[in-house]
């Protein structure tokens, strides 16, 4: 009951929206009937309904599986844990043309309003009321359901912070700080709104194309069932399946400051769909994501931005006005799923909040700050590897675990890697592009458009064009 649990809705909402690294939750959802959410009972309860999986290559290659670059099947969840399960009865189904041992499947970013649209009644087993949100609930939840070795490229998510509920199996995540931006190398292609990828492939790096990928500092946790994981608002993530069949829920949760992301988000897409746009089509760059249907076109677009724009300076109105919402409205909460993706219609934005300035450096908490938050058994901080630790080659990115123990066992590994203290140069010539003597020498591929991309809409410029446009707008 929630008499048992270690933290109040009231305090856990204040660690969820002041806590800028990320933790684990311990026992504080014991009670939620979505923990049997296991593959087979919603297999039984979507009763034959097919799903999309995502299939990518278990060879661990030096770029990201972006999800350009997957095959997709419709499957039922039966399908599916036959596949997983190595049983003959997948040979003539969806599955049929994928060995197990050679391909991952993945049921991912499947909306639970969606899926089980004719039966409301279950989202009331996701409980968010419990972490200081009330009336969030599954909802405003997404479902991941994923085979040994499913993984997600590492990105960062524009909008809100993220609460990630582990259901069955295990899930190993990869983080980053936001001020290892620059190290991991982001690019908007393949593009879709609101993730920003890296080039990098993390779990197995290639440190002659991303040198500066040595600077950066990995918290590597593994999540297990019943705890439920904060990714705090911009920190990068690469999330891998490590048991035979994974199952969690996530929901994002609304943050202030995510007006202004809006309208960096509404610069992008139109750089981005006017540019791409412009080439040639035969040249065959699947540029898009599958998650977004289709190039916007400029007109589009350019009104997507307005709309964000005009959010903005209605939620600082408001602010000014003292009539700023709680970020706790059941209104505001039923906003944040939705907006996650592909939201351009202007009709995403909360009633009303305060305005958060952006800060383009990230600041952690103080010291002193940390020591006010509860971390213990119930609570445990996701630390970065010590010092002492070097990094162990290209792909180790994961050093010695540090073992925690809560009151119902074993909690699992927290790693991360050592960051080396390399002087960054910005005008320096890239690695892959020096002459055989290490000199910088020329080029041997000319510059293409997503070279160009790559600088345009790099996360700091979009930064500093939203404020200029801000500022023009005000003024």
């Amino acid at each position: 009951g929630e008499d048992t649990k270690p933290f109040t809705p009231e305090k856990t909402k204040e660690i969820v929206m002041s806590l800028q690294q990320p933790a684990v939750f311990c026992n504080m959802v014991g009670d939620w009937p979505a923990l049997h959410w296991n593959a087979e009972y919603l297999s039984a309860l979507l009763d034959g309904k097919t799903i999309q999986f995502r299939l990518g290559l278990k060879t661990m290659d030096l770029v990201p599986q972006f999800e350009t670059r997957c095959n997709y099947v419709k499957a039922t969840l039966e399908e599916f844990l036959a596949w997983s399960s190595g049983q003959h009865s997948y040979l003539s189904g969806p599955f049929s043309c994928y060995e197990y041992s050679k391909y991952w499947a993945y049921a991912d970013y499947k909306y639970i309003y969606r899926i089980f649209e004719d039966k409301p009644e279950i989202f009331q087993d996701v409980r968010w009321s419990d972490f200081g949100f009330p009336g969030r609930n599954g909802k405003e939840s997404t479902l991941w359901i994923g085979s040994e070795g499913a993984n997600t490229p590492c990105h960062l998510d524009s909008y809100g912070c993220n609460l990630v509920l582990q259901v069955q199996g295990r899930k190993r995540w990869h983080l980053f700080p936001p001020g290892d931006t620059s190290f991991l190398y982001p690019t908007r292609i393949p593009y879709e709104e609101s993730s920003i990828f890296s080039k990098v492939n993390v779990a197995n790096p290639d440190l002659k194309r991303f040198p500066e990928f040595r600077n950066t500092t990995a918290h590597v946790v593994t999540l297990s069932p019943g705890q439920v994981l904060l990714v705090p608002r911009h920190w990068w993530h690469y999330v891998e399946s490590i048991d035979p069949v994974t199952v969690c829920i996530n929901s994002w949760i609304e943050l202030d400051s995510d007006h202004e992301a809006r309208v960096e988000e509404a610069i992008t897409r139109i750089l981005v769909c006017a540019i791409k746009s412009a080439e040639n089509p035969s040249d065959g760059d699947g540029w898009l994501n599958p998650t977004e249907v289709e190039p916007t076109s400029h007109e589009v677009n350019l009104q997507y931005l307005n709309n964000a724009v005009s959010a903005y300076f209605r939620c600082l109105k408001a602010s000014v006005s003292e009539q700023a919402c709680s970020s706790s409205t059941g209104a505001e909460q039923r906003t944040s799923t939705s907006c996650k993706r592909k939201r351009r219609e202007g009709g995403c934005e909360p009633e009303g909040c305060r305005l958060l300035t952006q800060e383009l450096d990230f600041p952690t908490l103080k010291a002193e700050e940390l020591q006010k938050i509860p971390f213990g058994p119930h609570l445990i901080q996701v630390l970065p590897q010590p010092e002492e630790t070097s990094l162990m080659g290209a792909v180790g990115v994961e050093g010695r675990g540090l073992l925690c123990e809560n009151e119902g066992g074993h909690f699992g590994e927290l790693h991360c890697a050592r960051k080396q203290s390399v002087t960054r140069n910005d005008c320096e010539t890239p690695a892959h592009r020096r002459g055989p003597d290490g000199s910088p020498g020329t080029s041997q591929t000319a510059l293409s458009t997503n070279d160009l991309l790559d600088c345009l809409v790099n996360p700091h410029v979009i930064s500093l064009v939203a404020s200029l446009l801000l500022e023009r707008t005000r003024v």
